[in-house]
């Protein structure tokens, strides 16, 4: 059965923008290669944490969306978005692989008058460059002159309620004017707002700026973390105080570590390194390290030992109130609390069970109970559900990665 879309990718780029051309009416069709999140798809449930829940999922196939793993499908289609994800590799370089293998199967399937959109992060000159180049040759179609390409680059932020897909503006850039307008016209249908780049590289390197200028700033406000505790300032008294500069300043504020699905890119192919944000990547990664190291200081200065004590940490997801558990530092932490000797136990509400290398960490049931017997609680993730006022007055020790506890009523970052 012929379709207007075909989302190309059912993660967190993907899944999204399926819900959103659903309930705008159009007739999607979501492929994977793997059948794995197909088949969850199609039973109802969600393959991704925190993306979509499953009365969300069921909406979607009551309203014609249909999960496949059939590359036929893909020739039957006007539009078709390739959301696959493109993680760090090992020379912290993003992996083009799925984007590749996707690029291939959809040009094996191409028909004339397609429009391909790219919504995966990738270095600048990607759309233009290794993926027309991908579709051409395995369609024997002209980029736009046969069909339209053009990148518009993901910006859902998963578990925010202010800013859905609706009310996030698109950008798009084109190859050619026609192709930047019918991504237009297909965004247009989706969003309130399309905001049309030169190009696909201006495009491109949109995500690449916002990506990274979350962590520099990140990193910026970690640095400050460690420099006012050494001095005895109460940054989140100063960071308070700053936000309220009407111009010029926009608050971030410190943590364990930054996790995401979002990685910044510091080394794009053989160009020059982007070295601010190399930098910012290292003041970033060795947060759980320095959380680590407080929470050894404070044993110490409470007459015990990190080791043998028993640890409780809070919150293990990298983001609040969702289940996903991607890059957030929390693994890191309780790798290096158990090198320490401790005895680390959790608790999450939306994480049923943990395993760090490879072995089961324990889940306190009772929150309460669980923060009295243990000599140091950690705050890493300040869910709603946790009522921190009453979590100071019941933890033997407490300490607050977040900022998220009153004044004075817990040992903060």
């Amino acid at each position: 059965m012929p379709a207007d879309l075909a989302v190309i990718g059912l993660g967190h780029h993907g899944l999204p923008l399926a819900q959103a051309a659903t309930a705008a009416g159009i007739n999607a069709i979501g492929y994977d290669t793997d059948p794995r999140p197909v088949a969850e798809l199609a039973a109802g449930r969600s393959p991704v944490d925190g993306s979509l829940t499953a009365p969300e999922i069921r909406r979607m196939l009551a309203g014609g969306f249909r999960p496949t793993t059939n590359t036929a499908e893909l020739g039957r289609v006007r539009t078709a978005v390739l959301c696959t994800p493109t993680p760090l590799g090992p020379d912290r370089t993003l992996d083009l692989t799925a984007v590749t293998d996707a690029a291939r199967a959809l040009a094996a399937r191409l028909r004339p008058h397609t429009t391909v959109l790219l919504e995966s992060p990738v270095p600048p000159g990607t759309t233009e460059g290794l993926l027309r180049e991908l579709l051409e040759a395995g369609s024997g179609l002209r980029a736009g002159r046969d069909f339209h390409l053009a990148y518009s680059p993901g910006r859902l932020d998963p578990g925010n309620r202010t800013h859905g897909f609706a009310g996030t503006p698109k950008v798009i850039g084109g190859l050619t004017p026609a192709c930047t307008e019918s991504a237009a016209a297909f965004y247009g249908r989706l969003t309130d707002k399309v905001v049309r780049a030169r190009g696909p590289r201006e495009a491109e390197t949109v995500k690449l700026l916002e990506t990274n200028f979350r962590h520099v700033n990140i990193a910026l406000v970690n640095e400050m973390a460690v420099l006012c505790h050494e001095l005895g300032v109460d940054l989140w008294d100063v960071i308070r105080c700053a936000e309220t500069k009407p111009f010029g300043f926009q608050a971030f504020r410190p943590g364990p570590g930054v996790g995401g699905h979002g990685a910044p890119v510091d080394t794009i192919g053989a160009h020059r390194p982007l070295r601010l944000v190399e930098l910012a990547g290292q003041v970033n990664e060795r947060m759980p390290q320095y959380v680590v190291q407080r929470a050894a200081t404070l044993l110490n200065e409470h007459g015990k030992s990190a080791r043998g004590a028993r640890i409780l940490l809070l919150g293990i997801t990298y983001k609040p109130d969702l289940p996903d558990r991607q890059g957030s530092p929390a693994d890191e932490i309780a790798r290096r609390l158990m090198d320490l000797g401790a005895a680390v136990s959790y608790h999450d509400p939306h994480v049923p069970d943990w395993r760090v290398r490879e072995l089961p960490v324990p889940r306190a049931d009772s929150l309460y109970e669980a923060a009295a017997h243990a000599d140091l609680t950690i705050l890493l993730q300040h869910h709603r559900t946790y009522d921190l006022q009453g979590l100071s007055v019941k933890a033997q020790l407490l300490l607050d990665t977040r900022g998220a506890t009153p004044a004075g009523a817990a040992h903060r970052l």
